[in-house]
C-alpha cells in the first residue's frame, strides 16, 4: 500500500534542454557600403580619323567645349588630294571612251538598218558600249571614294560635348582609327565604381544610390545603378558598375571628379539577420525558426529573403526575440529549454517566468 501511494504523483517533468540563442540583428543593408569612383560622361566617344596621315593642325584642347560639326583637327591632305585628281582623270578618260563607244554604236545601228553590216557586228558594238558604260560607272565610284577620303582628313565633332582627353600631337603620324581625342558628350553623368565579387548578389540594376563628391563632403546627390558588368575583371575580381546621377544632380558635377558612392542602405522594412543554421525547412518548403518564449520553443514562420555564407535575411521576427541559433532539428514544438548565450551563460530574458 505504501508503494502504491508513492507512485501516484505521475511522471517526472521533462528536463530542459540547453539551447544556444541569439538576437536577430539588423540586416547589413541598413548600413550603406561606400565605394570610391570617378565621374564620367554616360557617352564617351574615342574620336579618330578614318584615314591615316600626318597631323598638321589641332584646333581644340582638353576641357574645351565643342559643338556638333566643329573642326577639331586636320591631316596633311596632300596624298588624298592627289588621289582625287588621279581618280578624276580616270573618270574623264572613262567618260570619253563611253562617248566614243556611243557614237560607234549609233553609226552601226544606222548601217545595220541599211543592211550594210551584219547583226553580229552590231551586237559586238553594243557589248563594247555597255563595257565602256561600266568602266565609266566604276571610275565615277572611285572618284567619289577618293573625294570622301580627302574629306576624312578633317576631324569634326559628332555631337555637342567636352574634349575629355587628347592622345595625339601636331606633327605625329597617326593611323586610321587611332584615337586622337576622347569626347564626353553632353547629357548624363555617372560614376564608375567596382563592386566586390563576394557581395555582387546584393546589388542589381535600378538600385538607389547616393553620391558624395570629395570636393563637397556631407552633400549626397541621388542616383541609381545603371549598369553592372556581366563578368568580373580577371585581375581585380570585381565587377565594373556605373551609377547614373539624376538629371538635376548631373549639372552639379564635373568630369573626372572623385566621388564616393553609397549603396545598400535601403534594406526592406522588417528585414533581420539570423544564423544560417537557425532556419528550418518544413515538408512544404516553408521556412521557420525556433523562438524561446517562457522557457519553451515555438516555431515562428519567417520569409527568407537572401541566403549568405553564414547568415540569412528574414522577415517575420522582432529584434527582441531570442532565436535558437543551432540544433533546431533536434527540437519539437513546446519543448522546455534552457537558453544560453555563446559563452554558455544563462539568458534570463528568455527563461520561464517564476511560478510557471
Amino acid at each position: 500500500m505504501l508503494l502504491a501511494s508513492c507512485g501516484g504523483d505521475g511522471p517526472a517533468p521533462e528536463a530542459a534542454r540547453p539551447v544556444w540563442v541569439v538576437r536577430p540583428q539588423p540586416a547589413d543593408g541598413t548600413q550603406p557600403l561606400a565605394f570610391p569612383g570617378e565621374v564620367h560622361a554616360r557617352e564617351e566617344s574615342p574620336l579618330a580619323f578614318r584615314v591615316g596621315g600626318k597631323l598638321v593642325r589641332r584646333h581644340v584642347d582638353p576641357g574645351d567645349r565643342v559643338r556638333e560639326g566643329q573642326l577639331l583637327a586636320e591631316l596633311d591632305p596632300g596624298d588624298q588630294e592627289a588621289q582625287v585628281r588621279a581618280a578624276q582623270a580616270q573618270l574623264a578618260a572613262a567618260e570619253a571612251e563611253l562617248e566614243r563607244a556611243r557614237g560607234d554604236l549609233e553609226r552601226y545601228r544606222a548601217l545595220a538598218a541599211q543592211q550594210l553590216v551584219s547583226r553580229s557586228a552590231l551586237d559586238a558594238q553594243q557589248a563594247a558600249y555597255e563595257a565602256a558604260a561600266g568602266q565609266a560607272r566604276a571610275a565615277r565610284a572611285q572618284w567619289e571614294v577618293a573625294r570622301n577620303q580627302a574629306a576624312y582628313t578633317a576631324l569634326r565633332a559628332p555631337r555637342d560635348g567636352v574634349i575629355a582627353s587628347r592622345q595625339a600631337e601636331t606633327g605625329q603620324v597617326v593611323a586610321a582609327g587611332q584615337t586622337v581625342f576622347v569626347l564626353a558628350a553632353d547629357g548624363g553623368r555617372e560614376v564608375a565604381i567596382h563592386l566586390p565579387e563576394d557581395r555582387i548578389g546584393r546589388f542589381k540594376v535600378g538600385d538607389p544610390a547616393e553620391i558624395e563628391l570629395w570636393s563637397a563632403p556631407g552633400t549626397r546627390l541621388p542616383g541609381r545603378i545603371r549598369e553592372i558588368a556581366a563578368a568580373a575583371d580577371a585581375q581585380t575580381r570585381s565587377y565594373a558598375a556605373r551609377v547614373a546621377l539624376d538629371d538635376q544632380a548631373a549639372a552639379q558635377v564635373a568630369l573626372g571628379q572623385s566621388a564616393r558612392v553609397y549603396l545598400g542602405g535601403a534594406a526592406g522594412d522588417g528585414q533581420l539577420r539570423v544564423p544560417l543554421a537557425a532556419v528550418q525547412r518544413g515538408a512544404d518548403g516553408s521556412a521557420s525558426v525556433w523562438v524561446v518564449r517562457e522557457g519553451k520553443v515555438v516555431a515562428v514562420p519567417v520569409q527568407a529573403d537572401t541566403f549568405g555564407s553564414e547568415h540569412v535575411l528574414v522577415r517575420g521576427l522582432s529584434p527582441q526575440d531570442w532565436v535558437v541559433a543551432a540544433g533546431g532539428h533536434l527540437l519539437r514544438e513546446g519543448q522546455p529549454v534552457r537558453p544560453v548565450d555563446r559563452n554558455n551563460r544563462p539568458v534570463a530574458a528568455a527563461a520561464p517566468a517564476k511560478g510557471s
